[in-house]
């Protein structure tokens, strides 16, 4: 999955139609005679990730030989839109793996039945809490969460142990400090930062400050706590000891080469990028990897945006299709079927007993489940995706100095009301 985020986290949100498709107009039958076909659109990576779940599909069929299941690996990058139109001709597979952001708009739609009180939903408890607030729609599950991801903060130990640094900084200033030193001490950049708009959400979070307010159904990217925090990074970019900002096609990749070969000492990056930290030459001694939250803005807290991807069910399919998709979701979702997946793919599971000490030998995976806590999950609005996008535009103006912060983030609400047409402004 190397780099794939950017291409998750910026695609733009559908404008799916409410009378596109609904729960009440599928042909659905109460009876099921004999064995019975479902299909699963699988979005993981097909050359790294799809092995472990067709072997689970396997495994699926022998424990349930009435129920058979049609394996469909599908592009992430062709999903939503395949599955919008599939599920508007009642064409739609039983389950989708569908990311966390897909999920409220299809929901809103009536592409998905609600989950809630079925077998794929008997062991929600045990899910970690954010993730099971990021399955839901209107107060019901529509959705259960198969994988999960954040951003956290990783560090080489050993460039900042030359510079005298025994722990991860703990606040944005802490960063800016340690920065100075590993430049100084070290003689290498301190910090590289990936100028997209997921990656500056935890300068959002750290004010206390989202995109939009959505209890209050306002939009917040310009509040004064927004403009703050974006302030914030802009001083930090500026300070001595960081990387010079890369906004070139190639920049994230570059990012990555020099945090991976020790020329440069620490980054906000996701787990799925673990994998290949380790191949680096920095870091094949994998203890050398240092994991913590995101450091915290002035409100003393810190906060980072929470991905991942759901398994859901076509509110289309008929009554025996659904059950088997209930049982196809609870058995990819049990805690024996995500050890396997953590263990073969090094994601990381969305359920506490997942975490065996098998999955934790992985010092990713163990160090990633620490931060967790941390993660900020995302509101459930179809709408919300299709705001890093719009947020993106400006931030990359704002950071390479063509605008003023306020300027730039008053730009991005004018785009938002346009989106969220009921949504109050600032």
């Amino acid at each position: 999955m190397r780099r794939g985020i950017a291409a998750s986290v910026l695609v733009a949100a559908l404008a799916v139609s409410m009378a596109a498709c609904s729960s009440s107009g599928s042909d659905k039958s109460t009876k099921s005679a004999g064995p019975v076909t479902i299909t699963w659109w699988d979005t993981s990576d097909a050359t790294n990730e799809a092995p472990t779940y067709k072997a689970l599909v396997a495994d699926f069929e022998k424990a349930n030989p009435n129920i058979k299941v049609k394996y469909v690996s599908v592009p992430f990058a062709d999903a939503q839109t395949k599955f919008q139109t599939a599920a508007g001709s009642k064409g739609a597979p039983d389950v989708l793996r569908s990311d966390v952001g897909w999920t409220p708009g299809f929901a809103k739609a009536g592409f998905l039945v609600p989950l809630d009180g079925t077998p794929a939903a008997a062991d929600t408890s045990t899910f970690e809490p954010q993730l099971i607030e990021q399955a839901k729609f209107s107060g019901h599950l529509y959705g259960v969460p198969e994988v999960t991801d954040t951003l956290g903060f990783m560090y080489n130990k050993a460039l900042f142990a030359k510079a005298g640094i025994t722990a991860a900084p703990k606040t944005w200033d802490e960063l800016k400090a340690d920065a100075a030193l590993v430049k100084q001490k070290a003689g290498v950049d301190g910090f590289a930062f990936n100028p997209a708009s997921y990656y500056a959400m935890p300068f959002l979070y750290g004010e206390g400050s989202d995109m939009v307010d959505v209890a209050n159904k306002k939009i917040s990217i310009n509040s004064p706590a927004a403009v703050k925090g974006i302030d914030t990074l802009k001083g930090l970019l500026a300070a001595p000891g960081m990387a010079k900002l890369d906004t070139t096609a190639n920049g994230y990749a570059n990012i990555m080469d020099a945090f991976e070969t020790g020329k440069v000492a620490s980054i906000i990056q996701g787990p799925w990028e673990t994998t290949n930290v380790f191949k680096g030459s920095a870091f094949s001694d994998k203890s050398n990897l240092g994991i913590a939250a995101v450091p915290a803005g002035s409100t003393g807290k810190a906060g980072a945006p929470i991905g991942g991807h759901n398994l859901v069910a076509y509110a289309g399919s008929d009554a025996a299709h659904q059950a088997g998709a209930e049982k196809l979701i609870a058995f990819l979702t049990s805690a024996k079927s995500q050890v396997t997946i953590a263990t073969k793919n090094a994601t990381l599971p969305t359920r506490s007993d997942a975490y065996t000490a098998e999955v934790t030998s992985n010092p990713g995976i163990a160090g990633f489940q620490t931060i967790l806590s941390a993660g900020v999950p995302r509101p459930a609005i179809p709408e919300y995706s299709s705001l890093y996008g719009l947020f993106q535009t400006d931030l990359t103006k704002i950071l390479t100095g063509q605008e003023d912060t306020a300027k730039g983030l008053g730009n991005v609400s004018i785009q938002t009301k346009k989106l969220l047409s009921d949504y109050a402004t600032q």
